[in-house]
């Protein structure tokens, strides 16, 4: 026997009883006959408790319920916590509002006790990622997102860099030391790319997804998510930018555009791909190496090769060699705005073996 068909039966007699006396009064009142009224209004109340009980038990208690699962137990706390302040503030509000002239003494400190309980709970759940990196950093020793030192001082990512993956490498090795603050507006665009209808930006957003997804789960990468906006700008780069200079923060990114817009309002910007060139290996005119060539070059008689690192290296007279591994000594490096970019010439003709 379910719970809601014992709600319906007593709810059938709870009704019942109170239509039989409801129809007694009005049978009275009308001069008419008793039995009917009660009879009438009785069975109506009956009808009325089988079918309306449900609707105002179980089904509300069981919407509530299937609402709150869906609910983070950041969230719940966070509201809960916001609820506790709004009363706060309102049982000191409500005194002064007490000793106003009726009707307004009466009905003012309830509904400041509602409205201030309301804006509690929405201004901590808005606010909830905020709130909780504060309570960790506050108890756990951590340095303040906005004011931590030049060493340690907070990171933005854009969503550029989040796609790109190989943030989650190089933080790995401890080269950012401090936490890396991932905005809500970015969060949402790349949600937004992970659910377009395009399979490659489909598939591009679900990699950031997943990338942010490791990142979280290493306990040696500080990660945040912060709920921090910019009101009256809708562009993400726009925003960076403005939180940036708000937060005094680099922005992590490989965006061109962003880097160079960013330079030019004075933020500091940390851009992987200059830091991948950076770390490339030197070579100087003059030394040797071996290079797989696996293509011709644009010119005559040129051919193509690169390095483990992707250095693009163009062989002079390497056409024969195409599909050889071949010495080659160095003649000219070129540093490029897409990267590095070696000219060489074969060691000797007799130096090419096959790949």
């Amino acid at each position: 026997m379910s719970l809601e068909f014992v709600l319906r039966i007593v709810g059938m007699f709870v009704l019942g009883i109170s239509g039989g006396y409801l129809g007694a009064t009005l049978g009275q009142l009308a001069n008419g006959p008793l039995e009917l009224w009660i009879s009438v209004l009785a069975l109506v109340g009956a009808l009325m408790g089988l079918v309306v009980t449900p609707f105002i038990t179980t089904r509300p208690v069981r919407s509530i319920r299937a609402g709150m699962s869906q609910v983070s137990a950041q969230t719940m706390i966070a509201g809960v916590a916001g609820l506790i302040v709004g009363l706060l503030v309102a049982t000191l509000v409500a005194f002064p509002l007490s000793l106003l002239p009726d009707p307004l003494g009466q009905l003012l400190p309830f509904i400041g006790a509602v409205a201030l309980g309301y804006l509690g709970v929405a201004i901590f759940v808005m606010r909830q990622n905020d709130i909780g990196n504060l309570w960790r950093s506050r108890f756990q020793g951590q340095a303040s997102e906005s004011a931590a030192p030049s060493g340690g001082r907070s990171v933005l990512m854009d969503t550029s860099v989040i796609i790109d993956g190989r943030i989650a490498d190089i933080a790995r090795t401890g080269f950012i030391a401090g936490p890396m603050l991932v905005p809500s507006f970015v969060l949402n665009e790349l949600q937004h790319i992970a659910d377009s209808a395009d399979p490659l930006r489909r598939q591009r957003g679900r990699r950031g997804l997943d990338i942010l997804n490791r990142l979280q789960k290493d306990s040696n990468i500080p990660l945040r998510i912060t709920d921090l906006d910019v009101e009256g700008v809708r562009d993400v780069d726009d925003k960076l930018v403005i939180l940036a200079k708000q937060l005094r923060s680099p922005i992590l990114t490989n965006d061109y555009n962003l880097n160079r817009v960013a330079e030019l309002q004075g933020v500091q910007v940390l851009n992987i791909n200059e830091l991948a060139n950076a770390v490339k290996a030197v070579y100087l005119p003059g030394e040797t190496m071996e290079v797989h060539v696996i293509q011709e070059g644009k010119e005559v008689g040129q051919g193509v090769g690169y390095l483990d690192d992707g250095t693009m290296v163009v062989v002079e007279d390497g056409r024969g060699s195409i599909d050889s591994t071949i010495s080659v000594m160095v003649t000219k490096v070129l540093q490029t705005a897409a990267g590095r970019m070696i000219f060489a010439r074969p060691e000797n003709d007799g130096g090419s073996r096959g790949g």
